[in-house]
């Protein structure tokens, strides 16, 4: 199981990657491998500001649809949009290709509350 140590992790399943005051999310590569082949993802929160916790959009898999957890509060500045023409870059490349949503943190010090990836690590075993 692929579990970069320079991500942060939620035990929702999303990995975060922050550069500055912006994060990028995606879901880890276990989550994909859990979901299955997936063939749609839904974002239509851009431009919204959602609090931590707050569902940013699904991810629908073959067998099952599962929301996407903001895992920090923030405004979502951006979405992957090729994920629109190749959903299955998130099965692909869960860390690069497959990332979904850019967000602006409003609350740096949620960072904090973050898994690392040895405690994601631990979460999964």
């Amino acid at each position: 199981m692929n579990i970069p140590s320079e991500l942060k992790y939620t035990k929702e399943h999303e990995w975060i990657k922050v550069d500055g005051d912006v994060a990028t999310v995606g879901i880890t590569d276990y989550a994909q491998s859990e979901l299955g082949d997936i063939v749609y993802v839904e974002i239509e929160t851009v431009g919204d500001t959602l609090s931590h916790g707050e569902v940013f959009g699904t991810v629908e898999a073959v067998k099952t649809v599962s929301d996407l957890f903001m895992p920090l509060s923030g405004e979502v500045i951006e979405m992957n949009e090729d994920l629109e023409s190749s959903p299955e870059s998130v099965n692909d490349d869960a860390y690069g290709k497959g990332w979904m949503v850019k967000i602006k943190l409003s609350n740096p010090s949620e960072l904090e509350s973050l898994l690392s990836a040895e405690a994601y690590s631990a979460e999964i075993a």
